[in-house]
């Protein structure tokens, strides 16, 4: 293990405004027009001007570079610019990534952005169609040629070896897909606003890669996210009350590959996100007991399973009975398979809602929330609790 100890990020910076577009199929404008105006919505949510911005984070799987959107918006001079690898399981580490910098004086403010036409322009659940030659892509030689192509189809893998060794059918996926829509149902920015689902419909919706139904895999979406970084201290003169980062961490697991780890010894866990659990709970100090909102990555409904038996929500096998039961209240916006698909960016923004008392579907008295980024790849994950 490199992670050892307690780290000394937890409680130096804060989220302290979030700002989208709408979620929709067809934006019927640029990545970079999406870009712009979740950035701006987000420095209003802050009461910050784009002047006073100094730092910018986004995904390497972005086409709006951030000096474009820096010019684009009206900013001046950063001092800190960075972008994060691995898709989805970037999310929380802009976080991380903001928070460092603000943290060591390297930037002031600092805005995390997602954006993109990922249902009108490219579509990630088509799958591999051109691969320029890269040691990253040589795993995928292994994978390729035998049909597995695309996102649904790796993670079946590992969801067929879960269903396994837990004598579970396909079944047990369901809960996880009726909580997101039923979350989804009163949330007046979601997609899938006004259309909850029950356990019978997810078992009738069609096979995507067994044992992977429709209503396990996350839709496809246009709209942009951004979130604003900066110390705890600003954060507390500003209009919103303050998200503090009480805890950030990246993981990536022995023999990662990007979801295609399938030569470890056991498929029916997330290593990487075993080691971002280990660390959040470090740092913060807290237990799974502790936390009152789960804002869990679910592109697929497998792997948040996978993510409540890492994190220590409950015993290996168990997670199905465990959001069965609505033990902890999870995806309160409807997650990725509700809400949108801005591969975790607005998860992160759910979170801060909970924590200002402003989510539409509110747990009375959240004060401590978790949020991950995606699975099945190098991976992130965030604490955020309320001011004071």
């Amino acid at each position: 293990m490199s992670v050892r100890a307690r780290d000394s990020l937890g409680g130096r910076a804060a989220i302290a405004g979030i700002g989208a577009t709408e979620f929709s199929k067809d934006s019927g404008r640029s990545e970079l027009r999406l870009a712009v105006e979740a950035v701006r919505a987000a420095l209003d949510d802050a009461g910050l001007r784009p002047g006073d911005v100094d730092g910018l984070v986004t995904f390497t799987m972005d086409t709006s570079p951030e000096i474009t959107v820096a010019q684009a918006c009206g900013m001046g001079e950063l001092s800190f610019f960075s972008r994060v690898h691995y898709g989805g399981g970037a999310a929380c580490a802009t976080v991380q990534q903001a928070a460092l910098a603000v943290a060591t004086g390297v930037a002031e403010v600092v805005v995390c952005y997602r954006a993109f036409n990922e249902r009108s322009g490219r579509r990630f659940g088509s799958g591999v169609r051109h691969r320029e030659p890269s040691a990253e892509g040589t795993a995928l030689g292994w994978t390729l040629p035998y049909g597995l192509l695309t996102p649904a189809s790796w993670v079946a893998m590992a969801a067929q070896r879960y269903l396994y060794a837990y004598g579970l059918t396909p079944q047990a996926f369901g809960p996880v897909a009726v909580t997101a829509r039923r979350h989804a149902a009163t949330n007046p920015a979601a997609y899938f606003h006004g259309r909850p689902i029950t356990l019978a419909d997810h078992a009738s919706s069609r096979w995507i890669a067994e044992p992977l139904r429709l209503l396990d895999c996350c839709q496809e979406t246009d709209g942009g996210q951004a979130l604003v970084v900066t110390s705890v201290e600003r954060a507390r003169d500003l209009p919103r009350p303050p998200a503090v980062i009480a805890a950030a961490a990246q993981g990536a697991g022995r023999a990662q590959e990007q979801m295609t780890s399938f030569y470890r010894d056991d498929l029916t866990g997330l290593p990487e996100m075993g080691v971002v659990a280990r660390q959040l709970w470090r740092t913060s100090g807290l237990a799974p007991a502790d936390i009152d909102v789960g804002i869990l990555y679910d592109h697929f409904t497998p792997f948040v399973l996978m993510q409540l038996e890492e994190f220590g929500f409950c015993p290996p096998g168990e997670a199905a009975a465990y959001v069965a039961e609505d033990r902890l209240p999870l995806n309160t916006h409807g997650g990725q398979l509700g809400e949108a698909y801005l591969h975790g960016m607005n998860g992160i923004a759910e979170a801060v809602r909970q924590l200002r008392g402003t989510s539409v579907n509110q747990v009375p008295g959240a004060a401590r929330t978790l949020v991950t980024a995606g699975t099945g790849v190098p991976t992130s994950g965030l604490v955020l609790v309320a001011d004071g």
